[in-house]
C-alpha cells in the first residue's frame, strides 16, 4: 500500500535518488506527484495534484511542467489542454471556460498572445490577433445579433479601418475609433440610403436634418398647369447634404378643409368615405388629401380616380413603390395606351407614371418632382346620356348601365375619355380655385438611423382661368 504521509516517497530509486516511476507526497502536504522521475526530479509523464482538487497531467522536464499537458482549476472550473513552459501556459492550446466560452490559439506565459479563435459565453466569435489577452490587430468578429465585423482592433475595441456587415443588410466601411464610426466612412443602409462622408462618435457629420422645397412659399397657378418642384435635403447649417443619397421622398397635395365648393356636398362626403381625415399643416389650417396627376400622357387626357390614402393622410399611388423609387427600366419603354392595348395595360402604365411622379430617391441631397399637376375634382353624380357613351362593337349605343353591365375595376379607374367619368356614376371637372398644400415627406423604410426627416410644405394658389 502506498505511503501517504507528508514527505514520503514510494517508488523506484537509483543512485539514492528517485528514478523511474514513483509517488511522492510533499512535506507541506499541498502537492503530491505520481509519475516518472529522473535523478530526483519529475521528468517524463506524470500527474501533479493540488490540495484544493486542481491538477496537472502531462509532461515534465527537469522538475518543471514543460511540454504538452492538461490543467484543471477547481476555483474557476476552467480547463486547458496544450503546451506549457516552466509551469506556464505557453505556445498553442485550447482553454475551455466554465461559463461556456472557449479559446483556441497562441499563448505567451499564461495570456492570449498571437493568433487565435475566441468564443464567448453568448456564442460571439472572434478570430484574429491578440495581445495581453485582448483583441489587438487584425481580426474578424461575429456578434450574437448576427452582425459581422472585419478590421483593426486595439485593446478589445475597433480602431482603425474596418467593414461592418449588419444582420439587416446595412454595411459600413471606413474608419473606427473607440469601437464606433469615427472619421471617413461609407454606410449603405438597408433602406437604400447611402451616406459617404465624415462621422463623429457614430453620427454622420453632414447628415440631412430637414427637407426644403425651393422657390417662394406661395406659388400662383391656374387649373391643369404642371409644375416642377426642386427639393433639397439640408443639414443644420442649411447646406445641402451632398454626402447623402437614397432617401425615398413622396410628394402629395391637400385642399383646405373649408374650401370645398358649396355645390359639391356629395363630393365632400365621397372624399370622407375614402378614409381621409383633416390634417393640420404648418400654415395653421387643416386640409384634406387631394390627388396629384402626371402630365405625361400626350394626347390622352388623364382621368381622375379615387386615390389610396396612407397613414399620413396624404394620397398614395395604387401600386407598391419599386425598390429604386421609380418605375423599372423595362416599364419606361411601354407605350402609353396605344389603340391595341388592353385596359389593364393602360392602368399599369398610368400607375407606373404616377410612381415616377410621386416618389423620388434623393441623389447627393437633391430630388426633382417633374410635371406635378393637381387632379380634377369629383362632382355630384349625373345621369349619363347616350351621347356621352362610347358605342359598343357594331355601332350599338348602350343606355344607362344596369346591374349586369357594371363597369370593371379598370374601367372605373380609367373612365371614359369623352365623358370624363372617374368613378362609376361620378364625373370630374377642372381643379377648383383655392389654396392647396404641396407636401414633400420622407417614406424611407426602415427609417435611416431610426427617424424620418420632418416634411416640407408649399402653398399652391389656383387662380380662376
Amino acid at each position: 500500500m502506498a505511503d501517504s504521509r507528508p514527505g514520503s516517497y514510494c517508488g523506484r530509486v537509483g543512485e539514492q535518488r528517485r528514478n523511474g516511476y514513483g509517488r511522492y507526497v510533499y512535506p507541506n502536504s499541498f502537492f503530491q506527484y505520481e509519475g516518472e522521475w529522473k535523478q530526483g526530479k519529475k521528468h517524463g509523464r506524470g500527474k501533479l495534484l493540488f490540495k484544493d482538487g486542481s491538477y496537472y497531467e502531462g509532461e515534465f522536464a527537469d522538475g518543471e511542467i514543460t511540454g504538452n499537458g492538461f490543467r484543471y482549476w477547481t476555483s474557476t472550473g476552467n480547463t486547458y489542454s496544450g503546451q506549457f513552459l516552466v509551469g506556464e501556459i505557453h505556445g498553442h492550446g485550447v482553454i475551455q471556460y466554465a461559463d461556456g466560452g472557449k479559446y483556441e490559439g497562441e499563448f505567451s506565459y499564461g495570456v492570449r498572445e498571437g493568433h487565435g479563435l475566441l468564443t464567448d459565453k453568448d456564442g460571439q466569435m472572434y478570430q484574429g490577433c491578440f495581445h495581453k489577452n485582448k483583441k489587438n490587430g487584425g481580426g474578424k468578429m461575429l456578434f450574437k445579433n448576427g452582425d459581422e465585423f472585419e478590421g483593426d482592433w486595439i485593446l478589445d475595441q475597433r480602431q482603425g479601418h474596418g467593414v461592418l456587415h449588419c444582420a439587416d443588410g446595412t454595411v459600413y466601411e471606413g474608419q473606427w475609433r473607440n469601437d464606433t464610426f469615427n472619421g471617413q466612412g461609407c454606410l449603405i443602409h438597408c433602406s437604400g440610403v447611402i451616406y459617404d462622408g465624415q462621422w463623429l462618435n457614430g453620427c454622420p457629420i453632414g447628415q440631412a436634418k430637414k427637407i426644403v422645397i425651393l422657390g417662394p412659399e406661395f406659388i400662383d397657378t391656374v387649373p391643369r398647369s404642371a409644375h416642377t418642384f426642386q427639393v433639397q435635403l439640408q443639414n443644420e447649417e442649411g447646406e445641402v447634404s451632398e454626402s447623402e443619397s437614397g432617401r425615398l421622398l413622396e410628394i402629395s397635395a391637400g385642399l383646405r378643409n373649408a374650401q370645398f365648393p358649396s355645390c359639391s356636398t356629395s363630393s365632400y362626403k365621397l372624399i370622407e368615405q375614402t378614409g381621409r381625415q383633416p390634417v393640420r399643416s404648418s400654415f395653421g389650417f387643416e386640409y384634406i388629401s387631394y390627388p396629384l396627376m402626371a402630365d405625361a400622357f400626350g394626347s390622352q387626357k388623364p382621368q381622375a380616380a379615387l386615390p389610396t390614402v396612407g397613414k399620413s393622410g396624404f394620397t398614395l399611388p395604387e401600386l407598391p413603390v419599386p425598390p429604386n423609387g421609380g418605375v423599372e427600366p423595362e416599364s419606361r419603354s411601354k407605350p402609353l395606351g396605344g389603340a391595341g392595348d388592353a385596359l389593364s395595360n393602360q392602368v399599369a402604365t398610368e400607375n407606373e407614371i404616377r410612381h415616377l411622379l410621386h416618389f423620388q430617391r434623393a441623389e447627393q441631397g437633391k430630388a426633382i418632382f417633374r410635371n406635378v399637376t393637381l387632379g380634377p375634382f369629383l362632382v355630384d353624380p349625373q345621369p349619363a346620356t347616350q351621347s356621352d357613351e362610347l358605342p359598343e362593337e357594331g355601332g350599338k349605343k348602350p343606355g344607362v348601365k344596369g346591374p349586369a353591365e357594371k363597369m370593371t375595376a379598370s374601367q372605373e379607374v380609367l373612365g371614359d375619355n369623352r365623358s370624363g367619368v372617374a368613378v362609376e356614376g361620378w364625373k370630374s371637372e377642372a381643379t377648383p380655385p383655392g389654396e392647396y398644400v404641396i407636401m414633400v415627406h420622407e417614406v424611407t423604410s426602415p427609417p435611416f438611423l431610426g427617424q424620418h426627416l420632418p416634411p416640407a410644405f408649399k402653398i399652391l394658389r389656383v387662380m380662376p382661368e
